[in-house]
């Protein structure tokens, strides 16, 4: 039997796989996190210092050089740090598997030519890994909320909720990419290019009420626009979920993450062929 074969595509099938492999799953993301830091002398260290270098950074310059203060919120340069940094972590996540996607099949070709190796675990290692450094980021976030503000709103235990359809978005995109990836090298310079307008084109670095009315649709196509309005709403304003939005968004990230790994199955028998 050719491993590399098409697969079954049914989402049962998609759950099959992950309970199938979990236990790799967890051991290669945790070789994909050590092996990141592997060779530096704070090792694992750099995950909590890179933050919080960024959140530094980024106080600095829009708080203190550009004078920035966020709509709706007070005049504190400590709150519009956490306000944006809020925005950066939900971006990072996306951005970092994302931009990966395209590569992850080219950079593993001894998985696909020699080894019987399941080849559509390789997006979820990348998100475990990327979840790993969300979880630092959100510990470094709650460090300097618990320093400066106190308790954060009890809003912030829905997050976990609010993130759920951006994952399954980024499992889609991420089956998705790194099947054409194999196909069209060019993907991953497109890829680099599109992740930098999302960037710009979400509300990051400003919020959605800052854009006059006319243009507010235009950024509701970015597919990090609610998450990053809905976790800012848990962590900082207190706020509850926008169910109906929510929902919509769990249906669209659900299909999207169905119809990823239906290509990237229907696809895969052509990797050996191509690499």
């Amino acid at each position: 039997m050719n491993p590399h074969a098409a697969q079954p595509v049914s989402v049962f099938a998609l759950l099959r796989n992950i309970k199938q492999h979990r236990q790799l799953i967890g051991q290669m993301t945790k070789r994909e996190v050590i092996g990141r830091y592997k060779g530096s002398l704070l090792g694992l260290t750099w995950s909590f210092f890179n933050p919080v270098l960024m959140l530094v950074v980024y106080t600095f310059v829009f708080s203190v050089v550009f004078k920035a203060r966020w709509i709706g919120g007070s005049d504190s340069k400590t709150e519009f740090a956490l306000v944006l940094f809020t925005g950066l972590m939900v971006f990072s996540l996306f951005a970092e598997c994302i931009s990966r996607a395209p590569g992850i099949v080219l950079s593993n070709v001894n998985y696909v030519k020699k080894v019987v190796f399941p080849l559509e675990v390789l997006p979820i290692i990348v998100l475990g890994s990327a979840l790993f450094h969300l979880l630092i980021s959100l510990l470094v976030w709650l460090s300097f909320y618990l320093l400066f503000f106190g308790l954060p709103p009890v809003t912030v235990f829905l997050l976990p909720i609010v993130i759920m359809p951006l994952i399954l978005m980024i499992l889609g995109f991420s089956w998705f990419l790194a099947s054409l990836g194999v196909y069209l090298r060019d993907i991953s310079q497109i890829i680099g290019v599109i992740v930098t307008i999302l960037m710009f084109l979400s509300p990051i670095f400003y919020p959605i009420v800052a854009l006059p009315e006319e243009y507010r649709p235009f950024m509701q196509i970015s597919p990090l626009t609610l998450v990053v309005e809905q976790t800012r709403d848990v962590m900082i304003w207190g706020k509850g979920l926008n169910v109906t939005a929510w929902l919509t968004s769990l249906f669209v990230s659900l299909m999207t993450a169905w119809l990823g790994f239906a290509w990237f199955q229907k696809t895969r028998k052509g990797f050996a062929d191509v690499l």
